[in-house]
């Protein structure tokens, strides 16, 4: 049942550009413009109005799906204007009585989700060669600002009208979306008592003190604001030219994936998940390829169908169904199945090709899914099992996951593998990769693991680290079985926060911060009284009673 409230139906996942509700895309050259428009009455739950272009996850499953496209199916485009099409309003955030009537674990994995969305934008920028400008074309609150903190440049028309604030310490008793504090210090470096004034003023701040305060990056009177995206633009595509001039070529359509479904199971081609309700588990098996393409021709001739694309999309949409659907599953067990050598040979070729912007862009897709994966609040264990392909990108899903169980048979062979995608092609959230986070006490272990050609065994494996234990074939069934038992048994709560420590060991960037930190304080605040108690600030939004606070400070 989907978490979020009795009149939400199951979230589904597919958007298309020719029935957006919410947004318009339209491209001219190298600029693609992404305006919103917020249809008030197309909300996921039909009670919900979406004034002032304010979002729900729907508006955003449109925002992520118009940036996945700008990338895969049009390379021409070097720049991406983002604005309203609605009068003095750019947006004014996540709609309240949204989150208000929604699930607590509703409104985690929806912020969760837009963090996500605004980090794929800024990732489009550093390694696509899409720069985005946002042109806040009328007052931006809340997450609306957060939006035009995740662009490139942020211009402002000074009309005495058009404002950015985050309301949201003031007027709800909760944080900017998690991800806002830590852009306004650690991305733009405003000055920490300057960020605590304007996280402060509900109306926020205008004109040249906005941008005095590195809050944005230009502002102009309001008759020349026009042409100042113009300019802005191109001379940003421009820039973009300079910076990735590979990105060249005919785009990539992104079908829809195609699921069978059943009570307790999900069937896409490369990834299927079946569901084990009563034991509140789900099993993730990913299939390798079955056939590889012999070159870069080959690769692009497949385009959309390649598996190292087709598989990692089907994954991701798996990772949302068990954040959004499935919320009493706690504990994923996952699995590979297939031949490994055609996932080294897909690797091979991962690497041979990384100057084609395709692969590139599948690339860079692969690591999004693996991060979604690090950051998914379930319990993740890997089985490798006889007939398992845990080799190179694969083994990847294993080092993600929390626990590593492989199987020691003597007569029956078992094997993981590293290739050299493993050397640094998927960083994780704090700029490591997920060998070195593993192995952040034993740092020349990565280089010695990954000189090793051969396949580890499981016994090999388990001496060099690779591994969580590896029970013989008297020993597996109970072991592993003892382990998921113990488990499903433990409190939800603190293990989603003994995960999200141990996951991100090392270095803390700005990533982390919004997916480890704040993200906990929000989930915290989230279930305060002072929030959404009877008279908590949430609750009380847009009716006539006043806040009521526990004024004990925690």
């Amino acid at each position: 049942m989907a978490d979020h409230n009795a009149k939400t139906p199951e979230v589904h996942f597919h958007r298309h550009p020719d029935h957006y509700k919410h947004w318009k895309l339209d491209f001219e050259g190298d600029i693609a413009r992404l305006r919103m428009a917020v249809q008030e009455d197309g909300g996921l739950n039909p009670d919900t109005v979406l004034k002032l272009n304010s979002y729900d996850l729907g508006v955003d499953l449109e925002l992520a799906d118009a940036v996945q496209r700008v990338r895969f199916e049009h390379p021409e485009v070097r720049c991406l204007v983002v604005t309203s099409v609605t009068p003095r309003i750019f947006c004014a955030g996540a709609n309240i009585p949204m989150l208000a009537s929604s699930t607590h674990g509703f409104k985690v994995n929806f912020c969760k989700y837009t963090n996500e969305t605004r980090l794929y934008l800024e990732d489009m920028a550093a390694n696509s060669g899409v720069k985005t400008l946002c042109a806040v074309n009328g007052t931006a609150s809340g997450g609306g600002y957060e939006l035009a903190l995740a662009c490139d440049w942020i211009l402002l028309p000074e009309d005495g009208n058009t404002a950015v604030s985050f309301p949201e310490v003031p007027l709800l008793g909760v944080l900017p979306g998690t991800g806002g504090l830590t852009r306004l210090v650690d991305k733009r470096k405003v000055r920490r008592d300057l960020a605590d004034v304007f996280s402060s003023l509900a109306e926020g701040v205008k004109g040249r003190r906005a941008v005095e305060w590195r809050l944005v990056d230009e502002c102009v009177p309001s008759s020349q604001f026009a042409a100042a995206v113009e300019r802005r633009a191109h001379m940003m595509a421009d820039e973009a030219k300079l910076t990735h001039p590979l990105r060249a070529g005919p785009g990539v359509t992104l079908p829809e994936l195609e699921c069978t479904r059943a009570a307790d199971s999900y069937r896409w081609k490369y990834v299927t998940m079946d569901l084990r309700r009563a034991d509140r588990m789900a099993e993730i098996t990913i299939h390798a390829p079955e056939a590889v393409p012999a070159n870069l021709a080959a690769i692009r001739a497949e385009g959309a169908s390649w598996w190292a694309l087709r598989c990692f999309r089907e994954l991701d949409e798996a990772l949302l169904q068990l954040r959004f659907n499935q919320p009493e599953t706690g504990l994923v067990l996952l699995r590979t199945k297939g031949d490994a050598t055609k996932v080294m040979a897909t690797d091979h070729l991962l690497s041979e090709h990384h100057g084609d912007w395709f692969v590139t862009e599948v690339r860079l897709l692969i690591k999004r899914v693996l991060k979604r994966l690090d950051v998914t609040a379930r319990s993740l264990f890997s089985i490798v099992e006889p007939g398992s392909c845990f080799a190179g990108t694969l083994y990847e899903i294993a080092l993600a996951s929390d626990r590593i169980y492989m199987l020691d048979h003597p007569d029956e062979p078992n094997h993981v593998r590293l290739s050299e995608m493993n050397g640094g092609a998927y960083p994780m959230a704090n700029g490591l990769t997920r060998l070195q986070t593993h192995f952040l006490g034993e740092p020349e272990r990565v280089r010695q693991v990954l000189s090793h050609l051969d396949p580890f065994s499981a016994a090999t494996a388990l001496k060099e680290g690779l591994v969580t234990f590896a029970p013989d074939d008297i020993d597996w069934d109970d072991e592993v079985r003892l382990a998921i038992e113990e488990r499903v048994s433990l409190s939800p709560d603190a293990l989603t926060g003994m995960e999200a420590n141990l996951r991100f060991a090392g270095p803390e960037t700005m990533e982390t911060k919004i997916f480890g930190r704040l993200s906990a304080w929000q989930n915290w605040i989230f279930q305060r009284p002072n929030a959404i108690g009877e008279r908590g600030a949430l609750t009380c939004y847009g009716k006539p009673q006043r806040p009521e606070f526990d004024w004990r400070r925690t």
